[in-house]
Formats: C-alpha cells, structure tokens, sequence
C-alpha cells in the first residue's frame, strides 16, 4: 500500500475541489490511486446531495450572462438553502458554469420531468418509424428505442449533458460536488435563453 502523502492530498483537492479530510480519507481508501480516489469523491457526492435533495431550496440567485459579441444571453435562476450560500464564490461560480452551459448548448429543459409527455412521444415515434424503415426486427425496436431515448435526454435535459468545461461528467455531477462542498441543496430552478434575432 503506498503511503498518503500532503502533496497527494494537495493535488486530489485541485482535481477535484473536495476538502482536504475527504480526499485525504479517499487517497487512503484507494491505496493511492488517483482515478479511483476522483470516483470515490463522485460517489460521496452523489450521496451527499441525494441525502439534501429533500430540503427546500428557496434563497439564491438570478444569474445572468451574456456572451462575447452581445448576441446570446442566458438568465438563470440557481436556488440553495441560505443567503450566506448564495453569496460565497462556489455558488457564483456554479451559476456562471450552468448559465455558460445553457449558452454553449442551448437545452430545451432542465431535467426529463420537465419534458412534455406529448413531446416524448412525438420523439420515439419518429425513433420507431426509422428503426422499421431501416428494416430492424419488430422485437428489437423497442431497445433501439430505450438508447435513443437516452441519447435525447442527454441533448435536451441541462442536468444530463456532458459538462462543457469536462466532457468526462454530467452538469448534475457539477452541481453535486458544490453540494458536498458547501453543504447545502442546490437547484437549478428555470433559465431562459435569448438569441439576438430569434
């Protein structure tokens, strides 16, 4: 087992933003190993944040960014638990890297419950139709289907794209790590999305 060293520590904390004890522990749990250390810390704050979810996120911010040339604009509302929250540089910076999202990748919604069941339906239809076209047998259908769907929800739904500014996690997984970080749910709430001309 190699041993945990500070500068160890030093560097899992700039990967990944985590305090100093959790990536410590982390390092500790996984002889080491800095990639599964970064999961461990993922994991931790997945069950972080699914542990907060349940509390009410009612204070916050409306964010708004407009992209160079002053064409495209975002305006998002980010709510957390507290005022104290809202105004730390963690939370700001989650807001300008959820409002860059919108504006880098246009989502239709912030989540797949947001999604018009109507809408859904048009989608695997239009899935349906092509797989029968390209002659796919009748009982595999339904699981080409099921991925493209997937595939859809990781277009449209904000929280399921792939992070612009780390294509290897989910705009969630962001959200979830400033979670773990300051101890509070965290929700995005709504964002609208202007484009010069549209």
């Amino acid at each position: 087992m190699s041993k945990v060293t500070a500068e160890m520590v030093k560097e899992l904390r700039e990967k990944t933003g985590a305090g100093m004890l959790d990536c410590k522990k982390a390092l500790e749990a996984n002889c080491g190993d800095f990639e599964k250390s970064i999961n461990y810390l993922r994991q931790k704050g997945m069950a972080q944040a699914a542990q907060k979810a349940t509390r009410v996120a009612k204070e916050g911010v409306i964010y708004s960014y407009i992209h160079p040339g002053e064409k495209l604009g975002v305006l998002l509302e980010l709510n957390c638990e507290t005022d104290f929250v809202a105004r730390t540089d963690d939370f700001k910076s989650l807001a300008k890297d959820v409002a860059m999202q919108i504006a880098a990748t246009n989502p239709v919604v912030v989540s797949r419950s947001d999604l018009k069941p109507e809408s859904l339906e048009q989608e695997k239809n239009i899935y349906r139709s092509q797989a029968l076209n390209e002659g796919k047998p009748e009982k595999i259908v339904e699981k080409i289907i099921e991925g493209k769907i997937e595939k859809y929800y990781q277009e449209v739904c904000l929280l399921e794209q792939a992070f612009v500014k780390d294509q290897d996690r989910t705009v969630q997984e962001r959200v979830n790590e400033t979670v773990a970080k300051l101890g509070e749910n965290i929700v995005v709430k709504r964002f609208v999305r202007f484009r010069l001309g549209e």
